[in-house]
């Protein structure tokens, strides 16, 4: 037998294992609450701030895209161990503490069961739902990660065109048209003037704006952002989608056909040849991107997951059970 198609037989053995042990309704027999106790802390805090859509699916993909999703970004820095947590792209990453109050109301039911990886899955997707997008199915059966290291987080920047961001998907298992689907998240999300400042008046050090920008979005954002650059915590963010802000829908899609992105890689995706014809078939097509939205977050929920007895199952998703 070729080594080749040794290595590729043993790849797909792996996979079909690890789809084999993440299935929908994981808990049913250990924990037939699981699932409802998630979705009630989260309608809760939905009630009294829509924004938390955009808060998990940014901590969703964060997480899994770095040691796949293990919950590593959930890990609190201290002054001995810094975490994913303190690495620049998750500074601003926030929702940790509905996180907190799910696994603490499901370690009340369900002591030592639900893994933070779990939680974090399935508060992603009704979040998603409570902002009218699909209530899709999710596998669970995740593990939580025994590693979180700031080192490790690399993620794609809101700069980059779309061969380069394709490469950081592409080496997840996620093809193009995923990705695509994926960064229609932005469509309830929201970005700080610091990622898309050059874009309004020095674009790549050319002294002028980018020219692939709407003169009304344009003037919009100079009055959001302000004429000077501010410290990240204290600079202020701009709606993704200027129409429907906290409505999961395929706006996000239309904005940027009409040249009304806000960052640099929701532009180019309407105008990359690798990725017009995508962009344009979603946003004329919403029930299509709801379908496309939620397969491809089923298939990065599945990123390089702990599964059987790997890794743990935390009691308190903001530390390991032991200190490692």
């Amino acid at each position: 037998m070729k080594p080749l198609f040794l290595l590729l037989l043993l790849l797909l053995l792996a996979i079909a294992l690890v789809s084999a042990d993440l299935r929908v309704g994981f808990y049913n027999s250990s924990c037939p609450q699981a699932e409802s106790i998630v979705r009630a802390v989260v309608a809760e805090n939905f009630r009294n701030d829509p924004s938390i859509t955009a808060a998990f699916l940014r901590m969703h993909f964060h997480d899994c895209f770095v040691r796949g999703c293990d919950a590593s970004i959930l890990i609190k820095t201290t002054k001995k161990k810094p975490s994913e947590r303190s690495a620049g792209p998750n500074l601003t990453v926030r929702g940790f503490e509905i996180i907190d109050e799910a696994k603490s109301r499901l370690e009340a039911a369900c002591p030592s069961t639900v893994s933070c990886a779990d939680v974090v899955t399935l508060a992603t997707r009704d979040a998603v739902a409570l902002a009218g997008g699909l209530n899709y199915a999710v596998p669970t059966g995740r593990r939580d990660g025994l590693v979180s290291n700031p080192d490790e987080v690399r993620l794609p920047g809101p700069q980059l065109p779309v061969p380069q961001a394709l490469q950081f998907f592409t080496a997840k298992g996620l093809a193009l048209e995923d990705m695509v689907a994926l960064l229609g998240g932005h469509t309830v999300g929201v970005a700080h003037c610091t990622f898309f400042r050059d874009r309004l008046s020095d674009f790549q050090g050319t002294g002028a704006p980018d020219p692939t920008m709407d003169p009304s979005l344009r003037a919009k954002l100079i009055q959001t952002c302000g004429p000077t650059p501010k410290p990240l915590e204290k600079d202020p963010a701009a709606f993704l989608d200027q129409s429907t802000s906290f409505k999961f829908d395929a706006q996000y899609y239309k904005q940027i056909v009409a040249n009304k992105g806000v960052l640099k890689i929701d532009q180019v995706l309407a105008l990359d040849n690798s990725t017009a014809r995508i962009v344009s078939g979603l946003a004329s097509d919403g029930e299509g991107f709801q379908r496309k939205f939620a397969d491809a977050m089923v298939k990065m929920g599945s990123i390089e997951v702990l599964v059987g007895s790997a890794g743990e199952i935390r009691k308190k998703c903001n530390a390991f059970n032991k200190s490692p």
